[in-house]
């Protein structure tokens, strides 16, 4: 009697799976899914912005008027971290453009949100700024460091497209809403 016990225990267990994979089954079968959709999750960052503005001890800078194709896909500020601003996009070609803010100007921080990037001793004028040209194997970016604060605009993306989203940056801080 023994001996059966362990049979159908093993029995009982292989026909459980079955019943399990045929529900599986079902569920994708049936279940309406888009392996075609674009499965980039996109955020709404005014909120973040006015918390980041009143909050930052510079002025942040966030976009006005870019074209429907540039999605934002993140957004921080964290005031125990240099009261780093994070803005991050995906541009009309899919590639990535991040703005950074921090009052943590400092060699380590700037290569770390440009991704090792390095200065090329070139700059770009963009409006009535001046940036630098840092370029990386990972990113390139685009650079200004003022008085307390550096504001990095970097990416996957090329200059160009770097460019337009820095021409695109309003800054503001605290009640200039």
């Amino acid at each position: 009697m023994a001996g059966m016990k362990g049979k159908q225990t093993v029995w009982d267990m292989v026909r459980s799976l079955a019943v399990i994979g045929v529900v599986v089954a079902g569920i994708y079968i049936f279940i309406p899914h888009d392996e075609k959709a674009d499965p980039t999750h996109v955020v709404d960052y005014r909120v973040e912005t006015i918390t980041a503005r009143r909050a930052a001890p510079y002025p942040v800078a966030a976009p006005v008027g870019l074209p429907a194709q540039w999605r934002a896909t993140s957004v921080t500020y964290d005031r125990k971290a240099g009261n780093a601003w994070h803005l991050g996009f995906l541009d009309p070609k899919g590639q990535y453009v991040a703005i950074e803010q921090s009052s943590d100007a400092s060699a380590k921080h700037l290569a770390s949100v440009t991704q090792k990037a390095e200065p090329t001793g070139q700059t770009q004028q963009i409006g009535d700024l001046v940036w630098e040209r840092w370029e990386g194997e990972k990113y390139d970016a685009l650079v200004r460091q003022e008085q307390g604060y550096a504001t990095v605009v970097t990416g996957t993306a090329s200059f160009e497209d770097l460019g337009a989203m820095v021409a695109a940056l309003e800054f503001k801080q605290g009640a200039q809403q």
